[in-house]
């Protein structure tokens, strides 16, 4: 029988395998889709992703499907109906930079797909093991300089190659991997 070799961090559980095999890594295009993912890894920040994953529907439903247009223009009103979301991560903080990162999106005339691709690092190094991956590099942190210049909100070098890894401008899937492409 031959042995199916995964990343180590989606062999806990379902949820986790479905994201790896099928998500994590694969080129995701487009400002909704974008933001949709820069604001997932943005609640994320001192929570286990499986979190995220848990409640990632209940978060579209709760972000009118991440229409950056739609959620730059919530209220008070709207902030406080997310703030009683029990289906979504209720942080004030994180709540608040989802919206301010809408309004900052908007601002964008590249777009923010066009504006994060120009980071991509299509000649990553393939790595061997879990250790191998690196919690930043020299691109995310310069992506989170220019987010946070733009007015963008927890998007530190950390989320942001964790955004990265997650929307396919890196490889990070281990060496022999099944996802990898």
């Amino acid at each position: 029988m031959v042995e199916i070799v995964r990343c180590a961090w989606a062999t806990s559980d379902q949820l986790y395998l479905d994201y790896h095999d099928h998500e994590w890594g694969r080129p995701v295009h487009g400002d909704d889709k974008v933001y949709e993912r820069v604001t997932l890894e943005a609640f994320q920040s001192g929570l286990a992703w499986i979190t995220i994953l848990r409640k990632r529907e209940n978060f579209r439903r709760a972000f009118d499907g991440f229409a950056i247009e739609k959620v730059a223009a919530y209220t008070e009103k709207d902030v406080e109906r997310l703030m009683a979301d029990a289906g979504i991560v209720r942080n004030r903080a994180k709540i608040d930079a989802a919206v301010a990162n809408a309004r900052a999106a908007l601002e964008l005339p590249e777009g923010l797909s066009a504006l994060v691709w120009k980071y991509a690092e299509p000649d990553s190094p393939v790595r061997k093991t879990m250790a191998d991956i690196p919690s930043s590099t020299l691109n995310s942190q310069a992506l989170a300089k220019e987010l946070k210049k733009k007015g963008f909100r927890f998007v530190g070098p950390t989320t942001a190659y964790a955004l990265m890894q997650a929307i396919g401008l890196v490889n990070d899937h281990i060496e022999g991997c099944v996802a990898r492409t």
